[in-house]
């Protein structure tokens, strides 16, 4: 309880201080921060303050005749020592929302901030540790070579969120010592829009979650799969919608943010090269910007169609919803995925005929916001599960225990060897009539 206390006054007492560093790091707004960084994870600390008593007690669990006179429960204890990985595109949320759970399982943590957002990971570094126990975190820092270090060393648990590309060496080295894993990734991320539905409200929808953040969101719709006929309609709405969201001239919006690192605008200005652009394209290096872009009339086998991760959103045509399902399903499942129509029947074929982490109805991310929900990938964007409690029982080992009275030996002989025919009847009866399980 105390370190989530800790963890508490952490938010509390230094948000200027984390508003500055995201600012610097991302130049994001002082709202959007708030709302995708600091108030969630304050949110999560409020929860399993709020609910952790529950959380840690005993799970009562059923018992059969054989074990009728017993006492089954699980019991959820901490794994041990929990290394966690964080990335640079949401450095507070996407660092701080796990160690919620794990501390709350009762876990020590060594906590490896990106090196990327530089003046988020000193904040982190520098501030976080005061707040905690000592003995029990610490923050390392450094870049893919003192990871890769750290990785080395025995875990009980490691949680990394990042690319596909370092989930695997993240596993790999796992691997070795046998240490569980929760790998939050990422991936190309389909929006399926029917022909059903108002082209403004699904472009206003499109725009606020595309290029949230500058589109450095794993979970930001990334491609949109719909009939010629309405990407026709798309266009001119996308349009509206980033007038009214950024202005007439975007580079000078307060409420757009900038690419992280020359290296990752070098990457998203290649990608304007693929398909058309039908609106934004332009790009600026000496401020990392990159503007709210639509590209249409791309090529499956082009390389934007790799997860793009900034400002750009592509149109794709299909001639029938079936036409889209496959597309989605020839590909890896993606972490999120995205469905627009005013027939519920056709979001929920999109839903019970695909696979994927996350998946919103007329939406974006907004389930990112409800600790009820569990969040993660599946396949190659991901596996486990975190958020609310899910966090909590991701950092803590299930264990199932079985207590039995140290007497009634009268009572458990008809378990032991050798087994009269009259024994065996009785005890096939009682596994059998009340479903049991073996070990």
């Amino acid at each position: 309880m105390a370190q989530l206390e800790g963890l508490g006054r952490f938010f509390q007492e230094n948000k200027q201080r984390l508003q500055d560093a995201l600012a610097q790091d991302l130049q994001k707004s002082p709202f959007e921060l708030d709302m995708s960084e600091i108030i969630l994870c304050q949110n999560e600390v409020d929860l399993a303050l709020k609910n952790l008593q529950v959380w840690m007690k005993d799970t009562p669990a059923s018992t059969n005749l054989l074990t009728k006179l017993d006492c089954a429960f699980t019991r959820k204890e901490p794994f041990g020592l929990v290394l966690i990985i964080g990335p640079w595109n949401y450095p507070v949320n996407l660092t701080l929302m796990p160690l919620v759970g794990a501390i709350a399982a009762g876990n020590c943590v060594i906590l490896k901030p990106s090196e990327i957002s530089k003046e988020t990971e000193k904040v982190l570094a520098e501030v976080l540790p005061q707040y905690l126990d000592q003995s029990c975190f610490a923050t390392v820092l450094g870049g893919p070579e003192e990871t890769q270090k750290l990785l080395e060393h025995k875990f009980d648990y490691i949680f990394f969120t990042g690319s596909p590309r370092v989930g695997k060496i993240v596993m790999a080295a796992a691997a070795k010592h046998l240490t569980p894993v929760t790998l939050e990734l990422g991936g190309k991320n389909p929006c399926y829009v029917d022909d059903n539905c108002d082209p403004q409200i699904v472009a206003n929808r499109l725009a606020l979650f595309r290029y949230f953040n500058t589109g450095q969101t794993c979970v930001a719709p990334d491609y949109v799969l719909c009939s010629p006929e309405m990407q026709e309609q798309l266009v001119p709405a996308l349009q509206n919608a980033i007038t009214r969201f950024y202005g007439d001239d975007p580079q000078h919006s307060p409420a757009l943010g900038r690419i992280i690192s020359q290296k990752h605008f070098k990457r998203l200005q290649g990608l304007l090269s693929c398909g058309r652009v039908a609106i934004g394209g332009q790009s600026d290096e000496n401020n990392l910007y990159i503007a709210p872009t639509v590209l249409v009339d791309v090529q499956e086998t082009e390389k934007v169609m790799q997860e793009v991760f900034g400002p750009i959103l592509l149109l794709m045509t299909v001639r029938s919803l079936d036409e889209a399902i496959d597309f989605i399903n020839r590909r890896e499942k993606p972490l999120a995925l995205y469905a627009f129509s005013n027939n519920s029947q056709v979001v929920n074929q999109v839903l019970d005929r695909t696979s994927s982490g996350n998946f919103g109805g007329n939406n974006g991310f907004m389930y990112m916001a409800l600790p009820s929900l569990p969040f993660g990938g599946v396949g190659k964007s991901g596996m486990g599960r975190y958020h609310g409690k899910f966090s909590f029982d991701t950092f803590s080992n299930h264990c199932a225990c079985l207590l039995s009275p140290s007497g009634l030996e009268k009572l458990t002989e008809i378990r032991y060897l050798p087994y009269s025919s009259k024994a065996q009847q009785l005890l096939r009866w009682a596994m059998s009539s009340h479903s049991c399980t073996l070990l």
